[in-house]
């Protein structure tokens, strides 16, 4: 098996508190991310080997930050140098990215600015046995779509198996165009599609009943395996489809997965607590854990049992990606019993 290739956008999330000491202390705590090198960061850690692409302006922040990728033993060598700027985003502490709180500052970055036939994909793609990218990426301009289109079709060209996962930031498109115009044509080259039932809907026509969002767990599970057969028939390169159902209560949160593959739907543990510590990445780390688990042909039932344990330990960790190996998530896991 090649490397595992994640293409996305780097980003630096800063985070104030919300109640300006920020503004006192003259610091603002910051994080390294991005959907796709939270993915990324997660698969090295866990001995899978991972490269991953995007575009950084030639400056000294970027030479520090190249250092911090290799430092987590993510092969570096397949990303763009050209661009003026780095993207940024704002989000409070314990905050969600779906979080209205949530400014984002990435217009005009390294990435957003790529162009069509500038990559290089036989020297990007050489040695790749699995391509991955988010639906963030065509959210930001007409010129990321475009790109991102490129690389997929790239990607398929080679045989190698792609992954997508269907982030809806509804802040990002601004440029003109729906998800539902965009995800589609890139979606048709994906084998695992991973995202949730409102985001299928939202991005790729997929049919939903009114009223489910008051559904019972039952009713959810069902119109998971509906969403992900209608996925698959739909796009007949896909052979695997994954829906995340999180919620919150209060300051705590319930969460639980599926996986449809093989005609059948495959459903996680059930996770359950009181307090979370922080929201970003527990969606990158889920794709992870799944692509982790095809990667090295685990079972269907252990690979959504592995990529939502993870996804749940990742709530505990404050930052974009997650710092738990394997035998962490292992132990979640053996730790959560029940359903």
């Amino acid at each position: 098996m090649g490397k595992v290739l994640s293409f996305g956008e780097l980003l630096l999330r800063i985070c104030p508190d919300g109640d300006g000491e920020w503004l006192k202390e003259n610091k603002l705590p910051f994080y390294v991310g991005g959907a796709e090198l939270n993915v990324a960061t997660a698969l090295a850690l866990w001995q899978v080997p991972s490269a991953y692409f995007t575009a950084l302006p030639a400056n000294f922040m970027s030479e520090q930050l190249l250092g911090y990728m290799q430092g987590c033993n993510i092969d570096t060598s397949r990303i763009y140098e050209g661009g003026d700027r780095i993207g940024l985003y704002y989000l409070p502490k314990g905050k969600d990215l779906k979080n209205a709180g949530v400014i984002y500052d990435r217009a005009n970055s390294a990435f957003a600015m790529l162009q069509t036939g500038t990559i290089n994909w036989d020297e990007v793609l050489e040695g790749i046995s699995w391509f991955h990218f988010s639906t963030i990426c065509p959210a930001l301009s007409q010129a990321a779509a475009d790109v991102c289109l490129e690389a997929v079709k790239a990607a398929s060209e080679r045989n190698i198996k792609i992954s997508v996962d269907l982030n809806y930031r509804a802040k990002l498109w601004q440029y003109g165009k729906q998800p539902a115009e965009v995800v589609p044509q890139l979606a048709q080259y994906a084998n695992l599609i991973m995202g949730n039932i409102w985001a299928a809907h939202k991005m790729l026509n997929i049919s939903l009943p009114a009223g489910i969002e008051e559904a019972d767990r039952e009713t959810l599970l069902a119109q998971a395996q509906k969403t992900s057969e209608e996925i698959i028939q739909q796009y007949p390169t896909c052979q695997s489809v994954a829906n995340t159902f999180r919620f919150d209560y209060g300051k705590g949160i319930q969460y639980y997965t599926t996986l449809y593959t093989d005609q059948k739907l495959y459903v996680s543990k059930e996770y359950r607590s009181e307090q979370i510590l922080d929201k970003v990445g527990s969606g990158d780390c889920y794709m992870a854990g799944l692509i982790y688990g095809f990667y090295n042909r685990n079972e269907p039932q252990h690979i959504v049992d592995f990529a939502t344990a993870a996804a749940f330990n990742k709530l505990f960790i404050l930052s974009d990606c997650t710092t738990s190996n394997v035998a962490t998530i292992e132990q979640t896991l053996t730790q959560h019993q029940f359903q």
